[in-house]
């Protein structure tokens, strides 16, 4: 794909994860942590990174920061070897100005394409039509394609439908989605109605059910800790092996649990008990105590040995 004449990563089918920040004890970006994080999560088979999702912290990280994770994670994955592999910017903004700000600094970075949050902090003030003014516009300035990023928990309540959704794919720059809200009916009625569309779960605890309703994988936090399990239930079902796909999904939906209510605090305390790096949030966020933190490492202990089992092959 050529965008404005730079040449860009395609996104193919697969398990993609949206990164966590890392920071150092005074709260300056760890940027040799992101790239260590980069290179891990590339060599496990993942398909691509995300930068700047909820898990992210991007609401925590000025425009300058926001530019030096997204180039220092393309960095990494290329001098790893996996220069081909995608890397997705989060540009959500309150402002279609900024957002399009944030898009045309992804695209400088190295993003192959950009995920965008629909804005709502004003959701009483801004109409149907005005919202899908906002991503067409986006779409249309934006130097790289557009995802949009359905995640009404973020969005004041705010739900994007199936037909807003299709309404918008049908911009040529507007190539995907990822649906955080849950809705396996939506997701499957955005996948039929358009099959070269990619339409992503938001989660790895409903995977199987992406790719059974024709979705082109997920876009789950959870592969932060244990992405080798993530994408073997993509390969397990592919493969046709649907009982043993069911029997690791579950597995994986019961660790997703403790990302999904704990959130990037979980994942970045599990990194920490497990890895050995990031537990460290931004404030006002802070690191859970010792017994919170071992709760935590208990929660992930049952999809951390699949993990174990998995690198071990």
């Amino acid at each position: 794909m050529t965008i404005n004449g730079t040449a860009r990563n395609p996104l193919p089918h697969g398990v993609y994860v949206p990164t966590v920040a890392f920071f150092k004890s005074d709260e300056e970006v760890d940027i040799e942590t992101v790239e260590r994080h980069a290179t891990y999560l590339a060599q496990s088979g993942v398909t691509g990174l995300v930068t700047q999702g909820s898990n992210g912290e991007a609401v925590h990280l000025d425009r300058e920061e926001r530019k030096a994770i997204t180039a220092a994670t393309r960095r990494a994955v290329n001098a790893a070897g996996y220069s081909s592999m995608p890397v997705i910017a989060g540009c959500g903004a309150a402002s279609t100005r900024e957002t399009i700000l944030f898009c045309q600094d992804a695209a400088a970075a190295g993003a192959d394409a950009v995920l965008v949050l629909p804005p709502s902090y004003y959701k009483s003030l801004v109409s149907t039509e005005s919202m899908h003014a906002h991503f067409l516009t986006v779409a249309d300035a934006s130097p790289v394609p557009v995802l949009i990023y359905n995640f009404p928990a973020v969005q004041s309540g705010l739900d994007l439908s199936s037909d807003d959704i299709l309404a918008l794919a049908k911009h040529p720059k507007i190539i995907g989605c990822k649906l955080t809200c849950g809705n396996t009916g939506k997701l499957a009625r955005i996948a039929a109605a358009n099959p070269e569309f990619l339409t992503f779960g938001g989660s790895a605890d409903f995977t199987l059910q992406t790719l059974v309703a024709g979705g082109a994988g997920i876009i789950g936090g959870l592969a932060n800790l244990i992405p080798r399990s993530c994408v073997r239930v993509m390969e397990l079902y592919r493969a046709g092996k649907v009982e043993e796909a069911q029997k690791l999904q579950g597995i994986v939906a019961r660790a997703d649990w403790a990302a999904i209510h704990g959130g990037f605090i979980a994942v970045k305390s599990g990194l920490q008990s497990y890895r050995g790096y990031g537990g460290l949030p931004r404030r006002p966020c802070v690191v859970p105590d010792a017994k919170a933190a071992a709760a935590i490492q208990e929660e992930f202990r049952e999809g951390m040995e699949l993990e174990k089992s998995l690198e071990s092959r």
